[in-house]
């Protein structure tokens, strides 16, 4: 049973310090009871907070593994091209290039690069290849016809060559060209006063090459692998002696499919 109270019917002033006493009891419990509730609140907005963060955690944990890149994994045809190539060895130019006739596998016809390690970076420079690159290079010369063409968004060039007072009709067309790297500039050695003579340099295998911007390597394509053995040789050192051999600590040749391989410095 509930606690039992008495109240006295007649007295008025008794009466109404009961009334006030209920009133106020009334409103302690009340009081109670919206205390309570807040404290529920709290801790079911806690449990809610603690359920959000370790979702965020265990989500930030899936992203962090997704990011982490896996170990690369040649196919068969690379593995089997890899055990012709001797470990440690230092290869003569002519043995390397003999070589990865043998190691190439692919379907089309594979570039062939050289990676340079230099003594520096912020090298730069152009040489005409004598047997050319083996890739088709289409050059352009600036005229209203080429501007109206790449203001269509058509552009069917590799490299733009512009006579000086072009450029400002070109300025507009930066954004477009810049970041594909086509927009004529002294440095690449695409403007010039007389065009038709750039241009058929470039035609005839004329390649400029620079050093990464932060590390001191060279990546360059000297020829295609369906070259004779004497031509890549040729391209190849043109294009080391461009470099200069006295700022070269390593080179290594490969196809865009092959191993690589490292090359005597002394052979070349």
């Amino acid at each position: 049973m509930g606690k039992i109270r008495t109240r006295i019917i007649g007295d008025t002033d008794v009466e109404e310090e009961q009334k006030k006493k209920s009133k106020e009891r009334a409103a302690r419990k009340k009081a109670q009871e919206m205390k309570e509730e807040a404290v529920d609140g709290a801790s079911v907005a806690e449990d809610v907070k603690e359920s959000s963060d370790e979702e965020k955690k265990a989500k930030k944990k899936k992203m962090s593994k997704k990011t982490e890149r896996e170990p690369k994994k040649h196919g068969s045809k690379y593995l089997k091209a890899k055990k012709q190539v001797e470990s440690g060895k230092i290869y003569p130019l002519n043995e390397a290039i003999t070589l990865l006739k043998k190691l190439t596998y692919a379907s089309f016809d594979e570039s062939i690069e050289l990676h340079l390690n230099i003594t520096e970076s912020g090298l730069r420079g152009e040489v005409t290849l004598p047997h050319g690159t083996g890739r088709t290079v289409k050059v352009a010369i600036v005229d209203d016809a080429v501007l109206a063409q790449i203001e269509k968004g058509v552009i069917e060039f590799d490299i733009l060559i512009s006579h000086p007072s072009y450029m400002s009709k070109l300025a507009k067309f930066a954004k477009i060209l810049g970041p594909k790297g086509l927009m004529p500039n002294p440095k690449a050695g695409t403007i010039g006063p007389e065009p038709e003579k750039l241009a058929e340099k470039f035609q005839q295998g004329s390649i400029r090459w620079k050093s990464e911007s932060k590390f001191p390597l060279i990546h360059q394509m000297i020829g295609k692998i369906s070259l004779k053995p004497q031509e890549v040789h040729e391209n190849a050192k043109s294009f080391i002696d461009a470099v200069g051999i006295k700022k070269i600590n390593k080179i290594h040749i490969k196809t865009t499919m092959s191993p690589s391989l490292q090359v005597d410095l002394q052979s070349i």
